[in-house]
């Protein structure tokens, strides 16, 4: 009953009634009485009539929730339906609320009891403006500042209103209202700002009160980034915000109004004005947080108010500098500068990470500009005094522009020689090392990897490879005299020693390297020595990972000194059989970064040896790798296979092979005898886990010896496919006899594992085997039964995504050679996988993309073999490509994508193009359309573009020579396929976008016709569409511009490229000479 009675509109609303529905909303009452409430409201808020009982429920009601809620009506009115309301009806609500808003906030009690109704009220006011002003309501900023100016209360409220409005302009704006109501609100504040900038500085001038100050401070605050700015240097308004610089309580809002005004650069009319404010702020400063403050200790132990004003400071400190130091450096005084920098460096070193953030992002870009200005100036004597050869001044060599930079060089000596010190004691971990310490400090293993850390690391290590190459003495010098405090234990801490290595790691190949081997001597020996005086199982495993963190970071500098190569293996040895958590991990991992760079030195016989390093390493290979875990033994493995790679006597090379896998070859061949005997022993969890373990340590090596394991992978190839058959066999009368759950059992998972391994280390041997026909011919066919008839065989839950990839592989490796077996394969595993990856788009994640990358490699190598199945199967292929494209997983997507334009390239150039393109095109052409619009697929928006340029060439160059339209169904024939696709094209889009009118349509397709043979023009010309059509509007668009982002990526690379140590060592994918 009530509910009808407040449904009810044609007299007015029982505000008491809705107090109470509003109140039941909000209680704490039965479910059911708040589902009744919220229904009622619902029913209200829909109702296109309620906003007229706005007023008489604002006026009747003392309850908050219904106060908001009413506004939350008149709101969606003024969104969504004002300029269609009345004129009398928007100039009463207008009236209404400027009315309510000034009584409330005529005096102090008021404002601050109705607080957040006045804030909502606001809002409302701020909404009705964007439609109104300056249009409809010229007089509003007029009428504001008057009444700004009849009470300090009201005055206050209006500043909050105008930062609101500024906000809703220049901040909110973008997909809120058009560009050119934007642009119109723009030009109308800049106009009025002249009696808005009086009151602020009336205020300012004339008030006492706390609160109306730091409210214009706040409102000032959001204008100075957009104002002209004779607004803000041509008046007293730097005066008076300095002036309030030094009083605590407006302290943090007056910096933050001066850094939006260092922020601002427009040429050099004002720099005289940045000086000047530049030198009182700092004088300023230096009463409130005095030059000796520790300013770090200050954050630690300071109120929110203080840490605020800290991280205000760097930003003021950033922006100035960003913008305006050229200018500081010029001017005839710049002690301050030197004391702003000295300011700066003393804030890094803040345990904050934001405040961290914005410092070094300054310093990259400080650093990285004074770099760039020393290496561009084509004079030998600075740029060979940048790369740190001391070569003395000829007079009369340094001109005007070298003398000047070289002034500019002396003004920052001091303060890059403490930055660097800052960079050292601040270094991020890199990704490498393993160690950390834990919140309760503990030395544990990582367990997951930290982005932020890595990305700061970047930065840093980039700053400081700058700073090295700005000065490499100084560099060294500061390094070297730190390490030194470790030894003597006067600043012996974990982070203090992790710091400095990681710095010392990350500027390898900055120096020349005459100075980087004598650096390295120093530096390599300290540690070891450290290693041996520091007690400890903790301290040891702190610096077993620095020694392994700076040594695999430089291998120039290894493979130029044996003696101290065969001391770090070795150590790394001594690593090998530490039990502290992470440290064998990391030896195994710095092991083989070192041996793929130095292998060659491993495989000679070095001075003062009698025999290479490999022999001695195979004898004692037992020993060595007696504590490892098998994942580290199988790393370990990898490494040596590198080395025996290296070798180039094939007699010595087997004769190595042979020695490394004697102890798996050992285990393997009496597990086979075992079996020969009773097969059943292969049915034992642990035998099943040896025979892993044992196929795994022949994948790492496979890995890294390439084709020279083929005498390896002999021995054990037939062997291993019978076990592999004998596992798949009984893994499908397992899952027959034991129901679905059975498959997730952890004896049939571990079956799988041996089964997956076979296949995987089939495919690494294959893949990094170089390309010789005769190992194609001697494992391809036994591999036909085993793997490819057992894949037919088996139940779904037991076939293995891997037998895909694998014959993908062989196809890629062997590709024409494998056109008579196409057949077989097709036949084994292309309709029973597409059963099981077409149900849905969730099940078998890893079959789906290993079943669409075989289909490529078919499609590139063995296209003729293609053409030959029947047209049944060939439609099974084109649905499965579209099918694959359609899918939201990116990778399979883009697979498709990619396999459907090798498939149109290879159809066009073949005797079936007309037959297939009649089929296919008019499908492939929707389908693709329906993918571009459709906001799931952004990601690839490239390969859609692609494949329809080559579907509008194709008609257009005349290729396809029959019609593509249905001469049954069309009463009239077309003069050519091109017009066909026109009309096609504008049906298909028109129906689907009925928001666009025809013309609109018909000009995009045309577009698309005249633009096709300019790719950039006509990926513009689709990205223009998407937004038009409002499927793109307003959201992320960042992967339509994917590949221009790309291409910048590579013009930064190339950037790098060029500067010594940029680029890590392990990063150059070269094979470093090591002779």
């Amino acid at each position: 009953m009530a509910a009808e009675k407040l449904r009810d509109l044609s007299q007015p609303i029982d505000v008491s009634l809705l107090d109470a529905t509003v109140a039941a909303f909000y209680g704490t009452g039965s479910k059911e009485e708040r589902m009744a409430a919220d229904q009622i409201l619902r029913d209200l808020q829909n109702n296109p009539d309620t906003w007229l009982q706005v007023v008489h429920i604002l006026q009747n009601t003392k309850n908050l929730n219904t106060k908001f809620f009413a506004l939350q009506v008149l709101e969606g009115v003024i969104k969504y339906r004002w300029n269609a309301l009345p004129v009398q009806q928007r100039d009463g609500m207008k009236n209404y609320i400027s009315e309510v808003i000034v009584q409330l906030s005529s005096n102090e009690a008021s404002l601050r009891m109705e607080r957040l109704y006045i804030n909502k009220l606001n809002i409302i006011l701020v909404q009705i403006l964007k439609h109104e002003w300056p249009g409809r309501w010229r007089s509003f900023v007029p009428d504001l500042v008057s009444a700004a100016k009849t009470s300090e209360t009201i005055c206050e409220n209006c500043m909050a209103i105008l930062k609101l409005l500024s906000e809703e302009v220049f901040d909110f704006s973008r997909g809120e209202m058009t560009q050119q109501k934007i642009k119109e609100l723009k030009q109308s504040l800049n106009s009025e700002f002249q009696l808005i900038h009086e009151l602020c500085l009336y205020v300012l001038s004339a008030s006492q009160r706390t609160e109306l100050i730091r409210g214009t401070l706040s409102t000032l605050h959001a204008f100075l980034s957009w104002i002209p700015l004779g607004y803000i240097f041509e008046s007293p308004l730097l005066e008076t915000l300095l002036k309030f610089f030094p009083v605590p309580s407006y302290r943090n809002l007056t910096l933050q109004c001066l850094t939006e005004v260092a922020s601002l650069s427009f040429g050099d009319f004002y720099n005289a004005q940045f000086v000047n404010l530049y030198n009182v702020f700092v004088l300023q400063l230096q009463t409130i947080l005095p030059p000796a403050t520790k300013i770090p200790a200050a954050y630690a132990n300071g109120s929110s108010d203080e840490q605020a004003f800290i991280q205000n400071l760097a930003l003021f400190f950033t922006s100035f500098f960003k913008n305006h130091i050229r200018v500081l450096e010029s001017s005839p005084e710049n002690a301050a500068l030197t004391m702003g920098l000295e300011y700066l460096i003393e804030i890094s070193y803040v345990d904050d990470t934001e405040v961290f953030k914005v410092c070094l992002d300054y310093w990259n870009s400080f650093v990285l500009e004074l770099f760039e200005t020393h290496n561009n100036l084509e004079n030998p004597a600075i740029t060979a005094n940048m790369m740190g050869l001391q070569i003395p001044m000829i007079p009369g060599m340094v001109d005007g522009l070298g003398s000047q930079l070289l002034q500019r060089r002396q003004l920052y000596v001091g303060p890059l020689s403490k930055l660097r010190m800052l960079m050292i004691c601040r270094m991020a971990k890199p990704e490498e090392v393993l160690i950390v310490e834990d919140e309760n400090g503990n030395i544990v293993r990582e367990t997951m990897k930290d982005n932020d850390v890595l990305v700061q690391y970047k930065i840093m290590r980039e700053t400081l490879i700058y700073l090295s190459h700005l000065d490499h003495d100084d560099t060294e010098k500061q390094m070297l005299k730190k390490l030194s405090k470790q030894l003597t234990g006067e600043d012996w801490s974990w982070n203090n020693l992790n710091t400095l290595c990681w710095a010392i790691g990350s500027i390898s190949g900055s120096m020349m390297e005459e100075q980087e081997n004598r650096f390295l001597v120093m530096v390599i020996r300290d540690l070891l020595n450290l290693c041996e005086i520091t007690k400890g199982k903790d301290n040891k495993a702190v610096i077993a990972s620095n020694i392994m963190y700076v040594v695999g970071q430089y291998p120039r500098f290894l493979r130029a000194h044996w003696k101290f190569l065969k001391t770090v293996v070795n150590k790394l040895f001594e690593f090998m059989h530490e039990s502290h958590p992470g440290v064998q991990d990391m030896a195994c991992d710095t092991f083989l970064k070192i041996v793929q760079k130095c292998k060659r030195k491993f495989v000679t016989v070095q001075v003062g040896e009698n025999e290479p390093f490999v022999s001695e390493l195979l004898t004692g290979l037992a020993t060595t790798i007696v504590d490892l875990e098998p994942h580290q033994i199988h790393s370990f493995y990898e490494s040596v296979g590198h080395m025996i790679q290296a070798e180039s006597d094939p007699q010595k090379r087997d004769e190595y092979i042979q020695r490394l896998m004697a102890l798996p070859n050992q285990r393997w061949n009496d597990i086979i005898s075992q079996a020969r005997q009773t097969v059943e022993i292969l049915k034992e969890q642990d035998v099943i886990r040896h025979v892993l373990n044992i196929l795994q340590t022949n994948t790492s090596v496979a890995s890294s010896l390439g084709t020279y394991f083929l005498s390896q992978i002999s021995l054990i190839f037939l062997d291993m496919l019978n076990v592999y058959r004998m596992y798949s066999e009984l893994i499908s009368t397992t899952i027959a006899g034991g129901g679905p759950y059975v498959s997730k059992s952890s004896f049939v998972k571990l079956l799988r594992s041996v089964k997956r391994e076979t296949l995987k280390l089939i495919e690494t041997f294959l893949d990094k085997a170089e390309d010789q026909p005769q190992i194609g011919k001697q494992f391809v066919p036994p591999m036909m039964d085993p793997i490819l008839g057992d894949y037919l065989r088996n139940v779904p839950d037991a076939r293995e995504s891997e037998v895909l990839s694998l014959f993908a592989t062989i196809i890629n490796k062997y590709k024409a050679a494998m056109i008579e077996d196409v057949p077989r394969i097709f036949e084994a595993v292309f309709q029973c996988t597409l059963e099981m990856i077409t149900k849905n788009f969730e099940d078998y994640p890893e079959h789906r993309l290993k079943f669409f990358s075989l289909l490529r490699a078919i499609a590139s190598h063995c296209f003729p073999a293609l053409i030959r199945l029947s047209s049944q199967q060939i439609k099974l292929v084109m649905d499965s490509i579209i099918w694959a494209f359609r899918h939201t997983e990116r990778n399979i997507a883009e697979t498709g994508l990619i396999l459907l334009l090798e498939m149109l390239k290879n159809f066009q150039a073949s005797e079936f193009c007309n037959q297939f393109f009649r089929t296919y095109y008019l499908m492939i052409e929707q389908e693709t359309f329906a993918v571009l619009t459709d906001t799931f697929h952004k990601p690839g928006f490239k390969l859609h573009v692609l494949v329809l340029q080559h579907l509008f060439c194709l008609v257009e160059s005349g290729a396809i020579t029959e019609p593509l339209w249905d001469s049954n169904a069309v009463p009239y024939p077309y003069p050519n396929n091109s017009m066909y696709i026109r009309e096609y094209t504008i049906k298909l889009l028109e129906t689907s976008f009925p928001n666009m009118s025809p013309a609109e349509v018909t000009q995009f397709v045309n577009g698309l016709f005249e633009s096709m043979n300019d790719l950039p023009t006509f990926k513009n010309h689709i990205r223009d569409f998407l937004v038009q059509s409002k499927e793109f509007s307003a959201q992320d668009n960042r992967d339509l511009y994917a590949e221009e982002a790309a291409a910048q990526k590579e013009r930064d690379r190339q950037r790098m490229m060029s500067i010594p140590g940029l680029i890590a060592p392990n990063e150059i994918q070269d094979e470093m000479v090591d002779s």
